[in-house]
């Protein structure tokens, strides 16, 4: 599912938010505006990637850029900034570079089945990577907690 010239850093099954982008642009991430500035972009299960959005959106400062909803395979895509990819290391999600071609939003979802949670017109560029790492960090011991009391 991945398109040639892009490549990635996985730490567990691919997931499918990421072959989504590659045909999706906004300034500063890849657009007209910015040929060099690309976006890599980090999936995650769609349970842990909702826990994750809503500790960012509760954090003091901490912005959450776009953010895709694959309905179809069940995960969220968090847009980060270039160069993520090369050192991405969190289990269970992984994260797709764009090779240098730059990472396309568009207000309409890339593809069809899925969705903007967080549409790129209604969010900061991308999600700072760091921030991101301690929020699904956050969002996995929220649901390992939860899962325990049943």
């Amino acid at each position: 599912m991945v398109e040639a010239g892009m490549e990635s850093n996985q730490s567990a099954d691919p997931c499918t938010a990421a072959a989504a982008v590659g045909q999706v642009t906004a300034p500063g991430c890849g657009g007209a505006s910015a040929p060099d500035s690309a976006c890599d972009l980090v999936t995650v299960p769609a349970r842990q990637g909702l826990e994750a959005v809503d500790i960012l959106r509760r954090g003091a400062g901490e912005a959450v850029g776009p953010v895709l909803h694959d309905d179809g395979g069940d995960t969220l895509g968090f847009v980060v900034p270039a160069g993520t990819a090369a050192g991405w290391d969190v289990p269970g999600s992984t994260c797709m570079e764009t090779d240098g071609r730059g990472l396309r939003l568009a207000p309409e979802p890339p593809v069809e089945g899925s969705d903007w949670l967080v549409p790129p017109g209604e969010a900061d560029l991308a999600t700072d990577p760091a921030v991101l790492r301690r929020a699904l960090g956050e969002a996995a011991r929220m649901i390992e907690a939860a899962d325990s009391c049943r």
